[in-house]
C-alpha cells in the first residue's frame, strides 16, 4: 500500500475518514499512515492507539515545514480549510497543494462540497468558490505535470445531515419556543440530498485505500467523485416533517427576504453585524434554489455497497450538529 498522509487529521470528517481507513487496513500498514496536525498530541487515542505516524504542521505552517510533514507520502487528503472567505481560503490550500506536490505526493484526494452538481464548474454559493478555484488547481497542476506524475480526485461530499442548522436559521431543535424557521428560500424544489457524514468519511476512506492499493485504474483518476443521499428533501419538508417530527413540535418554514433573514438574532449570533457576511452565507440558498444540491449520485451507495442511511434516520438517531463547507 502507498504510504498515506491526511492533513489537517482532525475535525469531525478527517476523524471519521482516518477512523474508517484505520480499521479497514492491516494493522501492519498503520505505519504508513501519517496524521498531520496542528497539535498531534490532542488526537484523540482512538485515532493514535494503532501507532500511526504523526506530524505537527497546519495551513499557517511555512511551505518547508509543510514538505517535511508530507515527506514519505504518496497520496494526501487534503481537507479544506474551514472557512467560505474565499479568496483566503484559496490563499492557505493552494500553497499546501504546491507544498505536496515539492515532497513527492503523487496523488491528491481533495474533500471538495456539493454544490454546483456532479461536474459543474459553476456555483451562485459563495461558500463553493474556494473549492472550484482548488478543483481547478488539481486539474492544471496535474495537465502539466506529465505522464501521469501527479493527479488527483475531487470529492465533493454532499451537504451533511448534521449541518442542517445553518440551512436553517440555526434551528435549535431544543428551544421549545421556536416554532417557526425562516430562510431567504421558499421551501420548495429542488431540495438537498442530504447525507450522513459519517458515510462521507467511510467512503472517502475506501476511494483512499481503493487508491492507496492498486491506482492503475482508479475510477475517479482526475475526476469529481459525488457523494450524496439517496434522494432529495425540500427544506419544507426538511423542517415542517423531519425535523418537526424529531423536536415533537409542529414547525413551519417562513421565507423573508435576505434583509430580515440577517437581522434575526440567531444569525445576527453568528455572522455579526456586518451586513455583508450575511449576503455571503445567504447565496448558499440561491445555490439550492438553482438545484446545486438536489443531484442524486449513486456513487455513494456503489463505494459503500449499501444504501446510503435517509436523512430523517439519521436525525432522529440524534447526534453533534455541526457546520459544513
Amino acid at each position: 500500500m502507498q504510504p498515506i498522509a491526511i492533513f489537517p487529521a482532525s475535525g469531525a470528517l478527517g476523524t471519521s475518514t482516518i477512523t474508517h481507513l484505520l480499521s479497514s487496513i492491516p494493522a501492519s500498514e498503520h505505519k504508513n499512515v501519517t496524521l498531520i496536525a496542528r497539535n498531534p498530541s490532542k488526537l484523540p487515542e482512538t485515532l493514535t492507539q494503532h501507532n500511526p505516524r504523526r506530524v505537527t504542521a497546519s495551513y499557517e505552517s511555512p511551505g518547508a515545514d509543510l514538505e517535511v510533514a508530507f515527506k514519505g507520502s504518496s497520496v494526501l487528503f487534503l481537507i479544506s480549510y474551514p472557512s467560505y472567505v474565499h479568496q483566503y481560503r484559496v490563499s492557505v490550500q493552494l500553497p499546501v497543494i504546491d507544498a505536496a506536490r515539492r515532497a513527492g505526493v503523487r496523488h491528491v484526494f481533495y474533500s471538495s462540497l456539493g454544490y454546483a452538481g456532479e461536474h459543474g464548474r459553476q456555483s451562485k454559493a459563495v461558500v463553493m468558490q474556494a473549492h472550484l478555484d482548488t478543483e481547478a488547481y488539481l486539474a492544471k497542476c496535474a495537465a502539466e505535470s506529465g505522464g501521469g506524475a501527479f493527479s488527483y480526485t475531487s470529492i465533493r461530499e454532499g451537504l451533511y445531515a448534521e449541518s442542517f442548522p445553518i440551512y436553517t436559521g440555526f434551528f435549535d431543535m431544543s428551544d421549545p419556543n421556536v416554532t417557526e424557521v425562516k430562510v431567504p428560500h421558499d421551501g420548495g424544489p429542488p431540495g438537498v440530498a442530504w447525507v450522513k457524514r459519517d458515510e462521507l468519511g467511510e467512503a472517502s476512506a475506501r476511494l483512499i485505500q481503493r487508491y492507496a492499493e492498486k491506482p492503475e485504474g482508479f475510477r475517479y483518476n482526475n475526476e469529481i467523485a459525488l457523494l450524496t443521499g439517496s434522494r432529495t428533501w425540500t427544506l419544507r419538508e426538511t423542517v415542517e416533517q423531519v425535523l418537526a417530527k424529531t423536536a415533537g413540535r409542529p414547525l413551519k418554514l417562513v421565507p423573508v427576504s435576505v434583509g430580515e433573514y440577517g437581522s434575526l438574532p440567531r444569525n445576527r449570533k453568528v455572522f455579526g453585524e456586518d451586513e455583508s457576511v450575511t449576503r455571503g452565507w445567504s447565496t448558499a440558498f440561491e445555490g439550492i434554489k438553482a438545484g446545486e444540491c438536489a443531484v442524486v449520485s449513486p456513487a455513494l451507495k456503489e463505494i459503500l455497497g449499501r444504501d446510503p442511511e435517509e436523512f430523517d434516520v439519521t436525525i432522529a438517531s440524534g447526534g453533534k450538529w455541526q457546520q459544513h463547507g
